[in-house]
C-alpha cells in the first residue's frame, strides 16, 4: 500500500485540476525507474489509464497507480508534500530505501 499525507493530498487535487484531470477518477502514477545519484529514481505524473500490471490504491481522497515492478521498491512508502521556504514539493518516505539522496528524489536498496 501507498499512502497520502493530507497536504500531499491537497497538491495533487489541486494540481490535477489546473492539468484538466479529474482526482475522483483520474490516477496518479508513481513509479522507479533506474537512475539519479543514489541509483533509483521516484517518478510522479498524472494518468487517465491504467495498465494491465497495474496496482491501483486509494487514501486520502487520491487513487494511485503503480506498475507492479515498482510496487516492489515502494511498498510502505508515504506521498508527503512540503512546502514553504525550505520546501522540497513531494516527498517519498520509503522505508524500502537504505539510502536516499540530499534532493531526496533517489534512493538506493
Amino acid at each position: 500500500m501507498i499512502k497520502v499525507s493530507d497536504d500531499a493530498s491537497k497538491k495533487i487535487v489541486a494540481m490535477m485540476q489546473e492539468d484538466g484531470f479529474d482526482a475522483a477518477q483520474d490516477y496518479v502514477r508513481v513509479g522507479v525507474k533506474s537512475g539519479g545519484c543514489s541509483g533509483l529514481s521516484y517518478e510522479l505524473k498524472f494518468d487517465k489509464e491504467l495498465g494491465e500490471n497495474d496496482k491501483v490504491f486509494e487514501d486520502n481522497h487520491v487513487k494511485i497507480a503503480v506498475e507492479k515492478k515498482s510496487f516492489l521498491y515502494l511498498a510502505g512508502t508515504v506521498l508527503e508534500f512540503s512546502g514553504g521556504l525550505n520546501g522540497k514539493g513531494f516527498v517519498f518516505n520509503n522505508p524500502n530505501a537504505s539510502r536516499t539522496c540530499g534532493c531526496g528524489e533517489s534512493f538506493s536498496l
